[in-house]
């Protein structure tokens, strides 16, 4: 009973455990190690932890990493969720959740299902508006990662941002 691995190198879970089990507890290492590093320093550093949170979900979810002035993590939150290829995202519930969380900085992320990290029009026009908002109240935006289940985009490495 437990985890097995096949010659080809897949994965396999038997007994009790599902497979919602493992990937809960994988999240749950990988938060706890980005919580470990008490900061965000590159885009690199949390793209393991948001692509094992959002990769191989089958509809939209848009989640915020909340940073206190030197990038160390207040918390990480997911505020919307959508259907299989859109989520609304609203300024207003964002504006609040960083108010609530008294953050200096954010890291936002969302998933596209279809497996395409590549950021959308719609995706830029929205980090547009919210880091416009959120300057308003004093909170910096340090990236929007648009992750797949094999990739995360880093839309500041881009210079989308």
């Amino acid at each position: 009973m437990g985890i097995t691995r096949d010659v080809l190198g897949h994965y396999t879970v038997d007994g009790p455990q599902t497979e919602n089990d493992i990937l809960e507890a994988a999240e749950d290492i990988l938060r706890r190690r980005l919580e470990r590093l008490g900061s965000l320093g590159n885009p690199r550093d949390s793209a393991d932890f948001l692509r094992m949170r959002l990769g191989a979900l089958a509809h939209e979810e848009f989640h915020i990493v909340w940073l206190d002035n030197r990038h160390r993590i207040l918390a990480v939150e997911k505020l919307f969720r959508g259907t299989v290829d859109g989520s609304s995202v609203h300024p207003r519930e964002v504006i609040r959740s960083a108010l609530q969380h008294n953050a200096a900085a954010c890291v936002m992320a969302h998933n596209h299902p279809s497996g395409v990290a590549e950021p959308s029009a719609a995706d830029c026009a929205i980090t547009k508006e919210l880091s416009e908002g959120l300057q308003h109240v004093g909170v910096r935006v340090l990236d929007h990662i648009v992750v797949s289940a094999a990739e995360c985009v880093s839309m500041a490495a881009r210079g989308l941002l």
